[in-house]
C-alpha cells in the first residue's frame, strides 16, 4: 500500500469483476480434498479430461471471487442450484434483482464486520488507556510520546508536513509503512484521516508519537485496501520530520 492509503476515500465494489479477483478458495468449498496440482501439460492433474479440469478451474475462480468480495460464507447448496439455473438458462431472473440480493447479503456481512471490529477496538482502547504514558484526547484518540520534538512550531491544517510512519492494526498486522519502504512522505495535513490531523497539529519537528486511532477518526465504516476492514481501530508510529 502506497502513500494514498492515508488519503480519505470511498471504495466501491464492482459486482462484475468475478473473473478478475485472485485470492484463496474458501474452506467451505471443500475442493481441497482432490488436491489438484498443475501439470506440465497446461492442465490440472487428477481429472479425466480437459472439460472436467476446466469446470473445476471455473468453480475455483468463482470461489476466489466470492472470498475477495467477502461473500465466501454462502449456502453452497443454494449456490449450486443458482449456478445450474444460470447455466441451463431455463430460469430468467432480472439483473436488478440478482444485484439486489447480492448487495443485501454483502451489506449484512459488512455490518457484522463493523460491529465486531468496533467492539474489538473499543475493548483495546479501554485497556490501552491504562498503560503508563498513554494520553487520551477529548476526541477519543490516544497517543504515546516516543520521542520529544524540538522547537515550538506546530503545523496547521494548511501546512504540508514531511513524515515517516508505520501503520498496523491492533493485532500487529502491518498495512502500510514508509519506514519499511525507507522513504518518508510529504503531504497536505488537511488531506489525511482525521486522527492524523488532530495529532500532528500537536507535534513539533523531531517528535515521534504512537497514535491509537478509533475507527471514526480513521476510515469509519469503509475498508481501506486489502488489510483495513470497516470499523477498524488503527495504530500509527508517526515521526514529524519537517513543516512546509
Amino acid at each position: 500500500m502506497k502513500k494514498g492509503i492515508l488519503i480519505t476515500m470511498a471504495f466501491v465494489l464492482s459486482f462484475g469483476a468475478i473473473a478478475q479477483v485472485k485470492t484463496v478458495v474458501p474452506a467451505k468449498a471443500n475442493v481441497a480434498a482432490t488436491k489438484p496440482v498443475a501439470s506440465k501439460t497446461n492442465s490440472i492433474s487428477g481429472f479425466k479430461n480437459i472439460k472436467d479440469s476446466a469446470s473445476y478451474a471455473l468453480g475455483y475462480r468463482i470461489a476466489q471471487s466470492l472470498k475477495g468480495q467477502g461473500l465466501q460464507d454462502v449456502n453452497f447448496e443454494m449456490f449450486k442450484k443458482g449456478m445450474a439455473a444460470g447455466v441451463i438458462a431455463k430460469t430468467v431472473i432480472p439483473d436488478s434483482l440478482i444485484d439486489l440480493c447480492i448487495k443485501n447479503y454483502q451489506d449484512k456481512m459488512t455490518q457484522e464486520k463493523i460491529a465486531i471490529n468496533r467492539a474489538t477496538g473499543k475493548a483495546f482502547l479501554e485497556e490501552n488507556a491504562k498503560k503508563p504514558g498513554v494520553v487520551k484526547m477529548t476526541n477519543g484518540m490516544q497517543y504515546l510520546v516516543l520521542t520529544e520534538g524540538k522547537g515550538t512550531e506546530h503545523p496547521t491544517l494548511k501546512s504540508k508536513v514531511k513524515c515517516h510512519y508505520h501503520g498496523t492494526l491492533i493485532n500487529g498486522e502491518i498495512f502500510d509503512s514508509s519506514v519499511d519502504r525507507g522513504e518518508p512522505i510529504t503531504f497536505p495535513l488537511n488531506g489525511v484521516i482525521k486522527g492524523w490531523q488532530d495529532a500532528v497539529q500537536l507535534m513539533t519537528v523531531g517528535a515521534k508519537w504512537r497514535l491509537f486511532i478509533p475507527s471514526e477518526l480513521a476510515y469509519g465504516e469503509r475498508s481501506a485496501g486489502p488489510v483495513i476492514g470497516p470499523g477498524s481501530t488503527l495504530i500509527f508510529d508517526v515521526e514529524l520530520l519537517g513543516i512546509e
